[in-house]
């Protein structure tokens, strides 16, 4: 067994001279036997050992599991760290199930106890029986294949060395070694899902087939190796696709409608990991969620993830971890020729001249003569009606917005320029009249300088 973990180290484990590598030691079969065969290749592939046991506060003889890891450890030189959480009391302040809690308080404290010991790799001692238990309870929550893929032999920082081996494999070491450990008394205990896979469901499957745990495993490392592969494809077709700003991503409709859907899926699960960090409580129905709302006849509409605001703006779908905050309404009051501060940032520039320079986007001008002071300068109201350049007669702003597939946060918070009626929406349109005369004249001339260009989105 030796011999093959070794080269497993190498090759798959990819453990170098002069790496420093924690174990996470519990005290039973699996982590003693991964530690005894950690520290046989330790001499001969260079590197280095640490240890980290967790007391989980679970179980009344818990406090014999610390001593038991503490003199191993003193008996092989092995550096130690011990920490002690309350799982009981954490999963009821945080309305969690055990089993969850539990694992996020070890992954918290290994990882802390790996950064003290500047080890920069964790070795675990998950086996074969284990990713097999793993894949029956992925696809009895219901996973996608994804998820079915299990544990990898190394995910950083993490390392599975044991994975190829069978529990049986592993206990045979223990006795030719005659190493000791601890038993958990909690591994038969059925109230926990893991272990009624383990005790009640696989037997009943060996029944049907007597190698089932190694076929499943085999299975997941298949299913592992081909999402390599889609991993590489999201990272291709993810990067063109996304753009971040406005507090998340933005990723565009119509180059997801042209993906393959078993990519559009998953390069939706990229964007939501690379949003959020990791993908824990999303599943098949979040992810359909977002191919509903892509396909739906409304270009605005919205879907709350778990951790995820999601929202079609027209040919976007526009990603956030919380629902961008409502803009409040403004009025800024412009009684005459100067330089205003406008919400959002920028600057309106309103002066008189004698002549016209010409207008553009940002800068609009109008016959003095017919504007009088003072202006507003507000944000949209329900029932503003509008005249734009051009157009046929009054109509509803909101229809004016909609038809230039102006979002409605920004609809929200756009300002517009007011006198007896609305005179300009900057950056979008003048209104129909109060044109400067060809003959000459007092001109009215108002331009939007600064970032609120930018901060408009424009």
């Amino acid at each position: 067994m030796q011999t093959l973990f070794n080269r497993i180290l190498v090759k798959h484990a990819r453990i170098r001279a002069g790496d420093r590598i924690l174990v996470a030691l519990s005290g039973g079969a699996d982590s003693v036997v991964l530690l005894d065969l950690l520290l046989q290749a330790a001499e001969t592939l260079q590197f280095e050992v640490r240890a980290a046991h967790m007391d989980h506060g679970m179980r009344a003889e818990s406090s014999r599991d610390v001593e038991f890891v503490q003199d191993f450890c003193v008996q092989r030189k092995v550096p130690l760290r011990v920490g002690r959480r309350d799982i009981p009391g954490l999963a009821a302040a945080r309305r969690q199930g055990l089993e969850e809690v539990a694992r996020d308080e070890r992954r918290a404290f290994l990882q802390e106890s790996a950064r003290l010991a500047d080890c920069h790799l964790i070795a675990l001692g998950h086996h074969r029986d284990d990713q097999a238990e793993t894949f029956l309870l992925r696809l009895l929550r219901g996973s996608g294949l994804s998820g079915l893929a299990g544990m990898r032999l190394r995910f950083d920082p993490f390392i599975r060395p044991l994975l190829p081996f069978s529990r049986s494999q592993i206990l045979h070491h223990l006795a030719a070694r005659r190493l000791p450990h601890v038993e958990d008394l909690s591994n038969a205990d059925t109230t926990f899902t893991r272990n009624r896979l383990r005790h009640d469901l696989l037997p009943h499957l060996r029944e049907f087939n007597p190698r089932i745990d190694e076929h499943l495993a085999r299975l997941s490392r298949r299913i592992a190796l081909e999402e390599e592969y889609w991993d590489l494809q999201v990272a291709m077709h993810l990067e063109p696709l996304c753009e971040e700003g406005d507090g998340g991503l933005r990723l565009s409709r119509e180059g997801l409608a042209l993906l393959h859907p078993a990519l559009r899926t998953r390069v939706l699960r990229g964007a939501l990991e690379r949003l959020r960090g990791d993908l824990r409580g999303i599943a098949a129905q979040h992810l359909a969620a977002l191919e509903d709302l892509l396909d739906s006849p409304h270009p605005e509409s919205e879907v709350h993830l778990p951790g995820v605001w999601a929202a079609r703006r027209y040919q976007k779908l526009w990603l956030r971890t919380e629902a961008p905050p409502v803009a409040g309404g403004f009025a800024v009051a412009v009684p005459g020729p100067g330089v205003y501060d406008l919400p959002g940032g920028g600057r309106l520039q309103v002066v008189l001249t004698d002549g016209c320079t010409g207008e553009d986007r940002w800068t609009v001008e109008f016959d003095a003569a017919l504007v009088a002071f003072p202006l507003l300068v507000r944000s949209f109201l329900p029932g503003d009606r509008f005249y734009p350049s051009g157009a046929p007669g009054h109509r509803k702003l909101k229809d004016f917005f909609i038809d230039l597939k102006l979002e409605r946060e920004l609809r929200r918070s756009w300002p517009l320029v007011v006198a007896q009626e609305i005179l300009w929406l900057p950056g979008l349109r003048r209104c129909h009249g109060f044109r400067p005369p060809q003959e000459g004249g007092p001109v009215l001339r108002l331009a939007v300088t600064g970032t609120h260009r930018g901060n408009q989105g424009l």
